[in-house]
């Protein structure tokens, strides 16, 4: 397979070299010093394009990808929330081939099917208040996590007492802390730790007065989420439309 990378940061090099190991080709690579090359012959011979960047530029370099006819497997976050319903409608009306995930990993994707089902029993024990916490390295400019707001979404399609999440806490790098916890009974509060190198941590905390459940995924570095990514360029590249990892692991 074919594949131009969009964003040639640590991503961008660990998925170079994971698809390198399985046999594909990098045939295109687009950073910050070369946009021209969206309309480069290497880059439209691609099958697919994988897209690491910024919630700034994601959406463009997408649209970009689409001008040149090249389908797309996206990983930045922070932009899909204002963009779903354009990038849905370019899919299914437009002819266009988008798999977006806010994660990419593996064991995320069963640490997300875990949850909704913690959430499905969590629905008959009302007197479990939830909460959620995301920590990530302190170059990460979102906050909460686009895995965190996932993981949210998830909750709140079984858990009728919470009918939307909101922002907690953001503990910055330097250690200040601003936000709050207090939030109305029907919401759900994130709370967000910038520090170090931290790849990634999402813990989910049921608390009552008798006990409390803590689920939680700690990425121990970015080789499950290339991999994830990978894969998912690979299963693009036959199949068409708005994509997520609900189509690539039917758990």
């Amino acid at each position: 397979m074919k594949i131009a990378l969009i964003g040639y940061g640590k991503m961008g090099k660990e998925i170079e070299q994971i698809a390198l190991g399985r046999g594909h080709e990098i045939v295109c690579i687009i950073d910050i010093n070369n946009p021209q090359d969206f309309e480069s012959e290497a880059f439209k011979s691609a099958d697919v394009a994988i897209e690491f960047t910024a919630p700034s530029v994601a959406y463009g370099n997408c649209l970009k990808a689409f001008a040149s006819g090249v389908k797309v497997v996206s990983g930045s976050t922070g932009w899909m929330e204002s963009h779903a319903d354009e990038m849905k409608r370019l899919c299914s009306k437009e002819g266009k081939t988008l798999f977006w995930s806010s994660n990419f990993s593996l064991g995320v994707a069963i640490f997300s099917a875990v949850n909704k089902y913690l959430a499905h029993i969590m629905n008959q024990f009302p007197n479990y208040e939830v909460s959620m916490s995301e920590t990530h390295h302190i170059h990460k400019l979102d906050a909460p996590s686009g895995t965190a707001i996932t993981l949210a979404e998830g909750i709140l399609e079984n858990l009728d007492r919470k009918t939307c999440w909101v922002k907690g806490t953001l503990t910055a790098p330097d250690g200040t802390v601003s936000g709050s916890e207090t939030c109305q009974s029907n919401e759900l509060p994130i709370s967000s730790i910038r520090e170090g190198e931290v790849p990634g941590i999402h813990s989910i905390r049921y608390d009552s007065e008798a006990d409390s459940i803590t689920i939680t995924h700690d990425a121990k570095n970015r080789k499950g989420f290339a991999l994830g990514a990978v894969l998912a360029a690979e299963y693009t590249a036959t199949h068409e439309g708005f994509l997520g990892m609900n189509d690539l692991f039917k758990f």
